[in-house]
């Protein structure tokens, strides 16, 4: 494995690379070391550290779909189950089983909502109940069949839930209570998936604090964000992988596009033992008052809250809000409305 050093150098004496991957994310890494895999010569860059950007500002979980049913969109759920049931079984160390419970606190709500918008006329959102949530999971357990990678969902009664759950909000009618994946430390899979890929030979090379900052013709400058030093290469394909800066990476390769829109999400992190304690190893999973899916989870020995969901057109300034802080407090508090919670708690925040 070769040092960043000489990569760096390797540029001068010989440019030509058959990819250049810009941008070293999920997607990134996942491109370069299935290229490698099959004895490609390329080159991985990223103006930062390696999974620093949106990779590593996630909710920490493998998502198995679920919300897709709504629209009927059964290909992508299967694909969504599948790929998450590889990151269990090909990381064990970093993926596991996550349950993930629901506090429900209408029986009826949204059946005819639900039909309107499985059927395309409508794309408003009311309070599911548990009827439709029963429907749901179980349709999400047929699907899941397959490969039983993960146990089948449950229904508990409000009585058992609160027996389980006791800081619960008890104004919720029962809880149903079905099975995803956390990832442990997202950034982790994707320095391994890079270090994977590099152990095959000198044909892998990746380096970090590299940017892209010109072309010409088939030439991609590039430069050194320690040193400043230019370097150029000759790919012969370009594989834009920048995440949400993919059209600033764009602009700079003079291809001027709008393929991402601006957003983000944010989270925070809380030392609050009550409610870790009280949530075990489960994820809270629920409708908030503004119709938007939240998570309340546990991370370690902490509590994970997120997320949002705001408009953002620069990647480089997104950060967690007081307002943003204020919501989750909130939220929480909804959740578990005997909690003592406070923004003192926060250890930490983070958006993308």
């Amino acid at each position: 494995m070769s040092s960043r050093r000489t990569i760096l150098e390797s540029l001068r004496s010989d440019s030509s690379v058959s990819i250049l991957i810009i941008g070293g994310g999920i997607n990134g890494a996942g491109v370069f070391r299935d290229l490698v895999l099959q004895g490609v010569d390329v080159l991985l860059v990223d103006k930062s550290d390696f999974s620093s950007g949106t990779s590593a500002a996630t909710s920490h979980m493998a998502h198995g779909g679920l919300r897709y049913l709504e629209n009927g969109d059964f290909s992508l759920v299967r694909e969504a189950i599948h790929e998450r049931n590889l990151l269990i079984a090909n990381a064990p160390h970093y993926v596991h089983p996550l349950p993930t419970t629901i506090p429900i606190f209408k029986w009826h709500s949204g059946l005819l909502n639900a039909l309107l918008k499985f059927l395309g006329l409508i794309n408003k959102t009311v309070e599911r109940g548990a009827i439709l949530i029963k429907i749901g999971l179980s349709i999400y357990d047929l699907l899941v069949s397959s490969n039983l990678t993960v146990p089948r969902h449950s229904f508990m009664s409000k009585s058992d839930s609160l027996a389980r759950f006791p800081l619960l909000n008890p104004s919720m009618i029962c809880t149903a209570t079905y099975y995803d994946a956390s990832i442990l430390a997202p950034e982790r899979v994707c320095i391994e998936l890079i270090c994977d890929a590099l152990e095959m030979g000198d044909h892998a090379r990746a380096v970090n604090y590299v940017s892209a900052v010109g072309a010409f013709d088939d030439i991609v400058r590039l430069r050194d964000e320690l040193t400043g030093e230019t370097y150029t290469v000759k790919p012969k394909l370009v594989v834009n992988a920048a995440g949400p800066w993919i059209d600033q990476v764009n602009k700079s390769l003079k291809r001027h596009t709008s393929f991402v829109g601006g957003s983000k999400g944010s989270h925070i992190v809380i030392d609050n033992q009550q409610i870790r304690n009280a949530i075990g190893d489960h994820e809270i999973f629920f409708e908030n008052d503004d119709g938007r899916i939240v998570l309340i989870c546990p991370i370690a020995n902490k509590v994970l809250v997120g997320t949002t969901e705001l408009v953002c057109d620069d990647p480089d300034q997104v950060c967690c809000t007081p307002e943003e802080v204020d919501y989750f407090i909130a939220m929480i508090m909804k959740m578990f409305p005997q909690a003592n919670v406070s923004k003192d708690q926060i250890i930490f925040s983070f958006s993308g």
